[in-house]
């Protein structure tokens, strides 16, 4: 089993992945040709001359280009949030008129008085649901693009591809790899038996400088240390960002910087976890905080806990994690929240019930294109569960069925002995339940 890919292979992400894939190659090969171009930057590999560009670069304007182009399922679910207010209230008068009334017929009285509430106001029940429903898998394909370079950047793939089939076909490379990975101590990484090229190319882009020179010391790969060498200046090259080599994590950094004392260097590595968690925080609190009430109360309380812990959870991750994730979660959080300040303003100038009725409007012009007309909807206050009964009831009405009372089909004999799944037993229940609603009106009166 490859516990290692160059690409994910997850059904949905990885498909969407490879989309994403596309935009960060395309971002990369024009920062390389820009840099060939007017800066003359390229690297000698294997004998060679070959152009590159920064992934720290690129994973920034990547992650700019994904996240405006999600800006759309933003407004839509914060304008869902908005109607949701106007809604709110008369949902919590619903759910406090059943509180603690949980008989099957409640249950059903109390689905059909919310989605009724719901078309009322022409507010689907699974809006935000559906909204982030889109965006996470989204957000997971984007996270695999940076996390699996050489699987989506072609020119990079390419590289270390080459090294990985040559450490491949060395004789023992197995157990050799095996061995290196115990004594090296390298996270996150476990071969199957026989590792694939696959696995061998992920493992090479996740080596920190370090680790390059042990791979072509005596004992491992000593016959590849001219061509170990060339990919472990290519991948500092590729990874070098402000000065640092985001392939190695934060806390390797400061370890290392404490032994040359490179005060900078350890500066840089600090702020990557520290601004993981500003950014985050930042944009968790310029996200409207609307809260529910009611019911809801303990959940918005976890919510409220969450959006606190999360960011400094972030910000642990970010020292172990390399930097290029670091960058991406602040590039990330950064983009957000600028997005959010506009969207925001957008938002506050929207009335609610202007999009109520837009949202209604667009609701009947739906209704309409599936051949629904006023004169065969159902009447206000009757749902589709007891009108489907109904006409159950009605059909019960033929002919055939001679033992049955016509003046009362609901409550004849034989309609009354009938099984407990079947559709006139089900009809009976929702007769008598809208029988004894209607006592209940006609004594208000």
């Amino acid at each position: 089993m490859e516990l290692l890919l160059t690409k994910s292979t997850t059904p949905i992400i990885g498909w969407i992945a490879r989309l994403l894939g596309l935009i960060m190659n395309g971002i990369y090969e024009g920062l390389a040709y820009i840099n060939i171009n007017a800066f003359g930057k390229s690297v000698i590999i294997f004998g060679e001359k070959v152009s590159y560009a920064n992934i720290g670069l690129a994973i920034i304007l990547y992650t700019i280009i994904v996240y405006i182009a999600m800006t759309p399922l933003q407004i839509k679910q914060q304008k869902n949030s908005k109607m949701m207010s106007v809604v709110n209230p008369e949902l919590q008068k619903i759910q406090q008129k059943y509180k603690g009334r949980n008989d099957q017929a409640s249950r059903m009285a109390m689905q059909e008085e919310t989605q009724a509430l719901y078309k009322k106001y022409g507010v689907s029940m699974s809006g935000s649901c559906v909204t982030l429903a889109i965006q996470m898998p989204l957000l997971f394909a984007l996270y695999q693009v940076i996390y699996k370079i050489p699987g989506y950047i072609t020119r990079v793939g390419d590289i270390f591809s080459q090294l990985a089939a040559q450490i491949q076909s060395t004789s023992g490379s197995t157990a050799l790899l095996q061995k290196f990975i115990e004594e090296s101590s390298v996270r996150g990484i476990r071969f199957s038996d026989e590792p694939t090229l696959n696995q061998i190319t992920d493992f090479l882009y996740l080596l920190k400088p370090a680790q390059y020179k042990l791979l072509a010391s005596d004992g491992y790969f000593s016959s590849l240390s001219t061509q170990i060498a060339d990919v472990s200046n290519y991948s500092s090259k590729i990874n070098n960002f402000l000065g640092i080599n985001i392939s190695e994590s934060p806390w390797d950094v400061i370890r290392s910087s404490f032994a040359s004392h490179s005060w900078l260097l350890l500066l840089i590595a600090v702020l990557v976890p520290v601004l993981a968690w500003f950014t985050q925080w930042l944009n968790y609190k310029l996200m409207p905080q609307a809260s529910t009430g009611g019911d809801n109360a303990a959940m918005d309380s976890s919510m409220r806990t969450m959006n606190m812990t999360m960011p400094i959870f972030s910000a642990f991750l970010c020292m172990t994690f390399s930097m290029g994730i670091g960058i991406y979660w602040i590039a990330g959080a950064l983009i957000r929240s600028v997005q959010q300040v506009v969207i925001n303003q957008r938002i506050a100038k929207m009335d609610a019930n202007e999009l109520i009725e837009k949202a209604k409007e667009k609701q009947a012009k739906k209704a309409e294109k599936q051949g629904v007309t006023r004169q065969n909807r159902q009447a206000p206050g009757q749902s589709t569960i007891t009108n489907t009964a109904h006409k159950n009831a009605r059909k019960i009405a033929d002919p055939k069925y001679k033992d049955l009372d016509k003046a009362d089909l609901n409550y004849s004999e034989a309609a009354k002995n009938a099984p407990e799944d079947s559709i006139t037993a089900k009809a009976n229940m929702v007769a008598r339940f809208d029988e004894k609603n209607s006592r209940k009106g006609n004594k208000k009166k």
